[in-house]
């Protein structure tokens, strides 16, 4: 099976522009490629691992990958997937965020010389003159195919700035100058970026007079079409400090069952062969289908003792309520009120709670416990002496933490 063909059988692939000239460049170690990561927080989250995934796997078929951070784009915000415009990011923000990610990507993808690189399109979009800009990129577009792109259609009726609306041309102008810089030949990216990407091609075509290609990566999706890589809390990170190791293992130990081998095939190295196998699995099996996947993709972002951690965690609590590797959460003097804290209170700031009208309604419905003792009043409160021992705390059957007092 050539890497192409495994990219498609493990349903990595959405939309191509040339299928027979990429499957050549990418099975033949000849696709000099880039990714944008537009840095719109301080840390990656499991969409961009999946991407990342995907240039480890074209890494290692010989190809070159770009990691493009959006230390430029990122002024302007991505307009594709959204209902409204992006919150302006300072440039000290933007510039934080972009070493945050460098430090993450490293952990997946080799860099260095004859390797992978890393590219900041800050470096050549903060500083472009406007007027000259729009007469050497801005003339090959048209606003009448432009305004016909999904990302901008799906925005028309809530309204369209002109900010939101330039960020095709700057992503276009990226490809145009990796092409220039780096000998780029291939734009790979999400597939809401479709539009975005053939911008880019064209422009090649139309200034350069050459080829390049482009490939969207199918989006992290469960069965039933909605995207994966969102909890109630929010966005599932790759830092540890925003998702502990034991919440990601979770997260994947909980997929729904007709969506783990699916993300078998796009998000891990096992063999096809193996993952076929466990599509036959049922019942009991499914279950540790579940545990394969969540150890797999916490070994690869947190390393494998967190991963061990984590699988024994999950089974001390849930066989024998041992707190022993069990997820810690931190409560500080500033948290108590008059030397005590309430139930509510915990909940909130051991982060099982997102708002105290939450905790309320959890222990009012009895779903939480301390201890593994139902906590059924609101007005229950503790002391700092209750957090020099063990203090368990579970929210439901699946939310639970060793709650400590940080001295």
């Amino acid at each position: 099976m050539t890497l192409y063909d495994e990219l498609v059988a493990r349903g990595l692939i959405a939309q191509v522009t040339d299928e027979p000239q990429i499957k050549d460049l990418i099975n033949n170690g000849k696709a000099t490629f880039y990714i944008g990561f537009d840095p719109t927080a301080d840390s990656l989250h499991v969409g961009h691992f999946m991407a990342m995934i995907l240039m480890k796997r074209l890494q290692q078929g010989g190809n070159k990958p770009i990691a493009l951070m959006g230390g430029g784009t990122a002024m302007i915000g991505d307009p594709s997937g959204r209902t409204d415009m992006r919150k302006m990011m300072t440039v000290e923000t933007i510039d934080h965020n972009v070493e945050c990610f460098k430090k993450q990507m490293s952990r997946f993808i080799e860099f260095g010389e004859g390797k992978a690189r890393i590219v900041n399109n800050a470096d050549w979009l903060r500083n472009l003159n406007f007027l000259d800009f729009m007469r050497d990129i801005g003339s090959y577009f048209s606003v009448n195919d432009m305004l016909r792109a999904r990302a901008y259609v799906n925005r028309m009726e809530r309204g369209l700035s002109f900010l939101e609306f330039s960020y095709m041309l700057m992503q276009s102008y990226d490809f145009l100058r990796l092409y220039e810089d780096y000998g780029c030949n291939m734009e790979f990216g999400g597939d809401d970026q479709w539009s975005n990407m053939l911008g880019g091609t064209e422009l090649i075509r139309k200034k350069l007079g050459k080829d390049a290609y482009a490939m969207t990566i199918a989006l992290l999706l469960k069965h039933d079409g909605t995207k994966m890589g969102k909890t109630a809390g929010g966005a599932v990170w790759l830092d540890p400090d925003k998702t502990s190791p034991y919440d990601f293992y979770q997260y994947w130990r909980n997929v729904d069952d007709q969506d783990v081998c699916g993300f078998l095939r796009k998000m891990t190295f096992l063999p096809l062969e193996q993952i076929d196998e466990m599509d036959k699995w049922q019942g009991e099996q499914l279950n540790e289908a579940k545990k394969i996947l969540a150890h797999e993709l916490t070994s690869m972002v947190h390393g494998e003792d967190e991963a061990r951690k984590a699988e024994s965690a999950a089974i001390s609590v849930f066989t024998t309520g041992s707190s022993e590797n069990m997820p810690e959460a931190e409560i500080t003097d500033a948290d108590f009120r008059d030397g005590s804290i309430d139930i509510v209170g915990v909940l909130v700031a051991a982060k099982l709670a997102g708002s105290r009208n939450e905790a309320r309604r959890a222990v009012e419905q009895g779903g939480v416990t301390v201890n593994g003792d139902k906590i059924t009043d609101i007005h229950t409160t503790y002391s700092s002496d209750d957090f020099s021992k063990d203090f368990v705390l579970r929210k439901g059957k699946k939310k639970f933490c060793k709650v400590v007092l940080d001295k």
